[in-house]
């Protein structure tokens, strides 16, 4: 009786365990078929999630409008301006134009006619375009890349040669013979180099998308598919390299130019990205694009370097300078700790103008003082290895105003791992929102930081543990603040990013009302009413 279950004809069992282990054999095979089953069944059907989401995943088979995938381990980034400037223009520019940017400036035939220069109609049908992709992306897929509010989509202009390779071009072709200095004894050249983030973000753009890591930001094709225009203008090398009037000629063939755009004139410039990083660039005509997200490297609105109604925080972005010091990493953290027997340094130009009064008041503050070194410099080759040196012995690093509220100080301490001590009012920074610079720098107002004594006996009185914890917090920010080639996630290009994308969703408000306000309505805020940010001189 105890096989009577099975079929007739079946084998049967001479023993009660051996049947019963066999079914339990036959359900467990069961069991495990039933879950492969099951598994492949879901991952066909749910292979696009599957594929976003798994990083070890084909880039291949990522969506087709996604041009950022994951690449592998390359080269290591090239931090050197120069040096990077060099492999991309004998790589990827066209050769010097026989005709160089002063010549071009001179000559008006490039200016286009009036009969060349887009409609209203031309604007209107590209905003209809625009908002067609807009609404397609609200309504899409919530799974695709391409639809991620995080991602800055980004069309980059075609410019004449003039107003971008031929100023790369007139610089690496110069930069070795020049002895230029500014009126405070800074090397010309170098100056370039400190505000070059106009070339950083662009190279970064215009790269090849197999040598491109960013995921946060995508160079679109076509206008109708961008969020933001950028303006590949190098405003700062036309500045510095070019006489004045050829400089002022160029400033407003860019200006003809770029406002001459559909782009532009479908929303007044608001969704436009100029860099405009050394407050005396573009000044001749800048004016006329204030509507545009300016990149900068403060707020300064004192009517010396920048008009008020001009920048405010809600359009513009302030960038950090590229550090003049070579960047200190974790093994030269761990080597120059020991070294660090200095309380206090600062190298740089004692007497400047504006909130840079403080300066002087700083010294005499902090005269014969044991522990401090302040010394007169400026930024060429052994003024470098002077501040780097120094930087790398000091715990502390002053960073007091300039001519405007920023200092390239600060970076150059943050490179070097030493805490920063900040001594300006009216300082805005970079990334803040994204990174809390409490964590790494000391902020001290200018009017107790000029009395005798109070300076030395505040940082005295830091615990050694809250220094330890600063340093540690200082070798993890630095990498925010380097410029790389290629860009480097959480590098500046990056965070750059990120903050401007995190500015779009105003800067679509502000562009649609713009469009739709009638005659005799309120006017749109541009904050003109902020009083100008100055560091004040006790």
């Amino acid at each position: 009786m105890a096989g009577k279950h099975f079929p007739t004809g079946g084998l049967r069992s001479t023993s009660f365990p051996f049947s019963s282990s066999l079914a339990v054999t036959s359900l467990s095979l069961l069991a495990l078929f039933l879950t492969f089953f099951f598994f492949f069944h879901n991952n066909s059907s749910s292979s696009r999630c599957l594929l976003i989401s798994d990083p070890l995943d084909s880039p291949l088979h990522l969506s087709k409008r996604n041009p950022n995938p994951s690449s592998d381990a390359g080269p290591p980034p090239e931090y050197s301006f120069v040096a990077s400037l060099e492999k991309f223009l004998t790589t990827r520019a066209p050769p010097f134009s026989s005709s160089s940017p002063a010549d071009a400036a001179a000559s008006q035939s490039a200016v286009p006619d009036d009969g060349d220069v887009p409609t209203a109609a031309a604007a209107k049908a590209l905003d209809d375009s625009m908002w067609k992709e807009e609404t397609e992306r609200l309504y899409g897929d919530p799974l695709d890349p391409w639809s991620a509010p995080s991602v800055a989509r980004v069309y980059v202009y075609d410019m004449p040669s003039k107003f971008t390779y031929d100023l790369l071009w007139l610089f690496r072709n110069t930069y070795k013979e020049t002895v230029n200095l500014t009126s405070n004894g800074s090397p010309v050249h170098r100056l370039i180099e400190q505000h070059s983030i106009d070339y950083w973000l662009w190279a970064d753009l215009i790269a090849p998308e197999s040598e491109r890591i960013l995921k946060n930001v995508i160079r679109v094709h076509r206008q109708e598919e961008a969020e933001l225009f950028y303006i590949p203008f190098f405003t700062t090398i036309s500045y510095f390299l070019l006489e004045k009037q050829q400089c002022k000629a160029l400033y407003r063939e860019a200006l003809k130019w770029v406002t001459d755009q559909a782009a532009w004139k479908r929303s007044g410039g608001r969704d436009h990205i100029l860099p405009v990083h050394h407050p005396w660039s573009f000044k001749s005509v800048r004016r006329f694009m204030k509507n545009a997200i300016w990149l900068l490297p403060d707020m300064d609105s004192t009517g010396n370097w920048y008009k008020p109604g001009q920048v405010w925080l809600e359009k513009d972005l302030i960038l950090p300078y590229v550090p003049n010091v070579d960047f200190c990493n974790s093994q030269c953290l761990h080597d120059v700790q020991s070294e660090r027997k200095t309380l206090i340094f600062f190298r740089g130009r004692l007497k400047r103008n504006a909130g840079g009064k403080i300066r002087s008041k700083l010294v005499e503050a902090l005269h014969n003082t044991e522990g401090v070194i302040v010394e007169e410099g400026s930024a060429g080759e052994s003024g470098k290895a002077a501040a780097q040196n120094g930087m790398r012995r000091s715990l502390f690093c002053l960073s007091p105003a300039g001519d405007t509220p920023s200092s390239a100080r600060l970076f150059d301490a943050i490179v070097s791992g030493c805490i920063p001590v900040i001594v300006s009012d009216e300082l805005e920074l970079p990334f803040e929102g994204i990174l809390d610079y409490r964590k790494i720098a000391l902020f001290v107002s200018s009017k107790d930081a000029v009395q005798h004594g109070w300076l030395i006996k505040f940082l005295k009185n830091i615990d050694s543990r809250q220094i330890k914890e600063m340093q540690m917090d200082i070798a993890k920010y630095s990498r925010h603040f380097l410029y790389s080639s290629p860009a480097q996630p959480l590098g500046a290009e990056d965070m750059t990013w990120r903050m401007i994308a995190g500015k779009l969703v105003n800067i679509k408000l502000q562009t649609r009302r713009s469009q739709r306000t009638v005659e005799g309505s309120r006017n749109l805020c541009t904050c003109e009413c902020k009083p100008g940010n100055i560091t004040r001189v006790f």
